[in-house]
């Protein structure tokens, strides 16, 4: 009997419990009401506090339209001044980071930060400091992941491959191409650039299969594309896989010993170059371009030619850090091989003129670059 007592007391007490947790259930209208009211003006907090920001109105439209600007200011101004106005609004948007905005604000501003960490790296790298190059790299992919933006993700690890080519860390060149390349969608210009760049690398390292198998699947991918190429801040990218399918190789060629394959690729990325529209064209590519031309016809013994385009190749509006290294891989091959020839002495000359240090840039960068 006692028992069954216990039993009826534990249930009652478990109703107890239930009629409290729902109490609303169970209320009196008049206390249902009172219930509802209140938290009608709780969701209205909510919702003010999820809408509560402190950037402007015209705060993000302003930062589309800047790094836009800036992108398209990166092949047509000297490098030093661009680098100074985006590590400027790059300062600017950690602050905003750092203030209070909506979720969907806070994926935007990850986002501009990203870009113009991207864009900082090819800076950087232009200026001759691959260590700060990486270090924004680094910060554009982990801003990407935040902001939920493979493409950023991709674009940043394309700078760290190029990056890493000309500093001679070629795993690591290669791996940022193959961590790109899982972010990259697979019919966009871009995965015909990563690949490309696995290409590259493998041909520096002397690898022609793996050279071989990478250009081959960026040949594929180009298949892929489009007919309406996508855009980068109103800019057309399809010219960047042109590049990659012509430019890239012809490099390749050059450091796999391969002369002829080098010259007509190289002749190739010219006419590319030459065909492009002015805000899709780049003078410190196109120079590189004309150094691997110049390159293929003194492997194909013709230092004539070699040295006149290798002249124009140093007249370029832009000999940034890239095209001073290949200006260098020239100098030293006619050296070797017509080390007797007046206008091979002239060239050398040429390229020690265009070769003035680098401005140093400020040490932005927090911890060592990968």
């Amino acid at each position: 009997m006692t028992g069954e007592l216990d039993s009826t007391e534990v249930k009652a007490t478990k109703r107890r419990h239930a009629v409290k947790l729902a109490g609303l259930a169970l209320a009196a209208p008049t206390a249902a009401a009172e219930i509802l009211q209140q938290a009608a003006g709780k969701a209205l907090e909510f919702t003010r506090q999820a809408e509560a920001t402190s950037l402007g109105s015209g705060t993000l439209d302003h930062l589309d339209l800047a790094v836009a600007a800036f992108n398209r200011a990166y092949s047509l101004k000297p490098p030093k001044d661009v680098f100074d106005a985006v590590m400027d609004y790059r300062r600017k948007v950690d602050t905003l980071l750092k203030s209070r905005h909506t979720h969907r604000q806070q994926r935007e501003l990850l986002a501009f930060a990203g870009w113009l960490s991207e864009l900082l790296a090819w800076l950087a790298h232009d200026l001759g400091d691959a260590r700060t190059g990486l270090a924004f790299a680094t910060d554009a992919f982990v801003h990407g992941q935040q902001a939920g933006h493979g493409q950023l993700c991709a674009w940043s690890m394309d700078a760290a491959a190029s990056i890493n080519l000309y500093e001679n860390r070629l795993a690591k060149a290669r791996d940022a191409a193959m961590k790109g390349l899982l972010e990259a969608p697979a019919d966009h210009p871009l995965t015909v650039r990563l690949h490309a760049q696995a290409a590259r690398a493998s041909a520096a390292d002397g690898d022609d299969d793996g050279f071989t198998i990478a250009y081959r699947a960026a040949e594929n991918a180009y298949q892929l594309l489009p007919a309406r190429a996508p855009r980068r801040f109103g800019m057309d990218v399809l010219p960047l896989a042109d590049y990659a399918l012509t430019s890239y190789p012809a490099t390749s060629y050059i450091w796999l010993g391969q002369a002829e394959n080098a010259r007509r690729h190289a002749a190739q990325a010219l006419a590319v170059y030459e065909s492009a529209p002015v805000a899709s064209r780049s003078p410190s590519r196109e120079a590189i371009a004309r150094i691997d031309l110049v390159l293929a016809h003194a492997l194909l013994g013709d230092p004539d030619d070699a040295v006149t385009l290798g002249h124009q190749a140093l007249d370029s509006a832009r000999v940034v850090d890239s095209v001073r290294a290949r200006a260098r891989d020239l100098t030293a091959l006619l050296a070797r091989r017509y080390p007797r020839h007046a206008a091979v002495d002239g060239l050398r000359d040429h390229h020690l003129s265009a070769t003035d240090a680098p401005t140093p840039l400020p040490d932005t960068s927090e911890g060592e670059a990968p």
